[in-house]
């Protein structure tokens, strides 16, 4: 039996952890009391298992960031695909309006360019800033250097092929002449 307390110092109804402890332990008739090294197991075995559990928490976090991550840029390899067309339309407007001809089809195209914009800004997919932005290779990729009198060192003077990205991933960077400054006399 558990060696009394001294109840004075304890309202009415409120129990101590102690108490609980007590309460809850169960005696074996015949069990030795807990030895050291019994202690020590258990001591180990619950770190061991503290560890595990921080371990599942950490798993099911980075699942759901890799998820979440799939489910963002799962659009990513149709994006990569429609760009190729987005150009190839650019590049017939230009060409129409360069010959003055066919009104009408140089409308149809524009109307085609308007609605593949559209549907790629829907989905977040928005072209890269390059003209007149400082380089960045994370954003552009120089096809070519030239000096340049109006447009700063290590800026970017015209845009070739315009760059994309999904979110914050690029889907194509931009392909660009980069300034090298004003020529050398």
């Amino acid at each position: 039996m558990p060696p009394s307390k001294d109840k004075s110092s304890q309202s009415d109804g409120e129990n101590t952890a102690e108490d609980s402890m007590e309460q809850n332990t169960i005696e074996f008739p015949g069990a030795k009391a807990e030895s050291p090294d019994a202690t020590e197991e258990l001591t180990i075995a619950g770190e061991r298992l503290l560890r595990l559990q921080a371990e599942m928490q950490n798993l099911r976090n980075r699942t759901s960031r890799e998820i979440a991550d799939e489910r963002k840029y799962a659009a990513l390899p149709v994006m990569r695909d429609l760009l190729p067309v987005v150009d190839n339309i650019d590049r017939a407007i230009e060409a129409a309006e360069k010959a003055g001809e066919a009104e009408n089809l140089l409308a149809g195209f524009r109307l085609v360019k308007q609605q593949l914009h559209t549907i790629l800004n829907r989905n977040d997919c928005v072209p890269i800033e390059a003209e007149n932005a400082p380089f960045d290779p994370n954003f552009h990729q120089a096809i070519l250097q030239q000096p340049s009198t109006e447009v700063p060192a290590g800026n970017v003077m015209m845009v070739t092929q315009p760059g994309y990205k999904l979110h914050d991933r690029v889907v194509r960077p931009a392909q660009v002449i980069v300034s090298s400054g004003p020529p050398a006399k």
